[in-house]
């Protein structure tokens, strides 16, 4: 009988097996080493060699939806994530990040507000640009969903818009409809460029750069500003859009596609509700992270025990190590690594039969601590079941390299290449 099925995601704990020491191979996984000991292992680029990800499209890719054919933007998954439909045609999806800027030049001083902006904050600022007028009967709608992170919909009653616009987030550049990362991004606010020579998509800038022109200066004045800097925190006084969609996304079924007969997934963020909505799995809540992993974690491994009672197929995207790899701090990614292995794996371990339940472990891409931003590396990953009679000794980079059973080039294939092992293997 074929396996239940865990997917494992450590949101970019990989970094390129170019570093000597890596957080990977640093740090101490007694849980990982148990599923290493019979195992297989192997690498994936998720969307294309050398291409660094945003999470969205590498989620995408990992549960077998090839990006290029299914994604249409992050914006849309943003919103469905917190169950906000698109007027098709009329209006386009942004994800939205407040930002500190300095208002004299505006020159971006931090992207996320030094990550110290509460969501009940967040939503304040938000109220206050919601329903802005913007020139010919364009408007823009404004939702904050958690901490710095928001969702922005610009639309028009009588004209046309169009999804493909550039980012005015200067952090990721948009290649067709995928964004990728920007190693030492410019500092100022990009203006919006039309992708096309269409007139919806320069409508659709002109509106996008109305609206970030005003939102700043709604916002620099602001109370929870005032407040803010009265406390010496930076002041969430611009919005940044990237990653546009003008279509809600149209995902085959999942279960169905890769033959489960139920799919699952734990769900912490608006993009990541946003992909098993529409991916038609069933979705178990958990609430945001609060960045304490010792109290988040057991949270998660609740859920995921429950799912696997309920589900052949579950997956699980564990916040940690990303936002220190973005910040260079390559202790607290190992930490951050340590304690997932402590606090999730372990007890998982505790609780799962590994004769009947395989667990796939990977990245959803690699933040190296010594780049601060997503790359294009390779990403390893290991499938651990208990009929597997091989051991890779530790789940890290090199190893994954070195003892590759699988070289996947684009992330979408390594699902059903996986499923095609297990069943072949039952």
């Amino acid at each position: 009988m074929k396996p239940k099925l865990l997917v494992l995601v450590l949101d970019g704990a990989a970094d390129s097996p170019t570093i000597e020491k890596t957080s990977l191979s640093t740090a101490n996984t007694p849980g990982l080493d148990e599923l290493a000991q019979h195992a297989y292992a192997g690498f994936h680029y998720p969307i294309g060699p050398g291409k660094a990800p945003e999470s969205d499209t590498a989620v995408l890719s990992l549960l077998g939806y090839d990006p290029e054919k299914y994604y249409t933007g992050r914006g849309p998954l943003e919103a469905l994530g917190i169950n906000v439909q698109i007027r098709e045609g009329y209006e386009v999806a942004f994800r939205a990040n407040f930002a500190t800027i300095d208002e004299s030049t505006l020159e971006i001083i931090d992207r996320r507000v030094g990550r110290s902006l509460k969501s009940e904050e967040a939503r304040e600022l938000a109220k206050a640009v919601d329903g802005m007028k913007l020139s010919d009967d364009g408007y823009a709608r404004v939702w904050a969903t958690i901490g710095h992170r928001a969702v922005v919909i610009i639309g028009s009653r009588t004209r046309r818009l169009s999804g493909m616009v550039g980012n005015t987030d200067p952090a990721y550049i948009r290649k067709g409809l995928i964004s990728v990362a920007v190693p030492n991004p410019s500092k100022r606010i990009a203006r919006c460029v039309p992708l096309v020579d269409d007139e919806a998509a320069k409508e659709t800038c002109k509106l996008v750069d109305e609206f970030t022109l005003k939102a700043i200066e709604i916002l620099k004045d602001h109370p929870i500003n005032i407040e803010r800097a009265q406390k010496g925190l930076p002041k969430a006084n611009a919005i940044l859009l990237r990653d546009a969609g003008d279509r809600m996304p149209r995902l085959p079924h999942f279960a169905k596609m890769h033959g489960f007969t139920s799919a699952s997934g734990i769900a912490e963020m608006p993009v990541e509700i946003g992909i098993l909505r529409a991916a038609k799995m069933h979705i178990y809540l958990v609430p945001p992270p609060t960045g304490n992993l010792r109290e988040d974690l057991p949270l998660r491994l609740k859920a995921t025990i429950r799912a696997l009672s309920e589900n052949d197929f579950v997956y699980v995207h564990l916040k940690g190590p990303d936002e220190p790899g973005h910040d260079g701090k390559f202790e607290d990614k190992v930490r951050a690594i340590e304690e997932i292995d402590k606090y999730f794996i372990q007890p998982l371990l505790n609780e799962i039969d590994l004769d009947n339940v395989a667990v796939l472990v990977t990245s959803d891409h690699a933040t190296p601590y010594t780049l601060r931003s997503h790359s294009g590396d390779p990403v390893p990953f290991m499938l651990s079941w208990k009929k597997i009679k091989n051991s890779i000794g530790k789940f890290d980079e090199k190893n994954c390299i070195r003892q590759a059973k699988w070289r996947i080039d684009y992330a979408y294939r390594l699902l059903p290449t996986i499923v095609r092992f297990l069943k072949t293997h039952a």
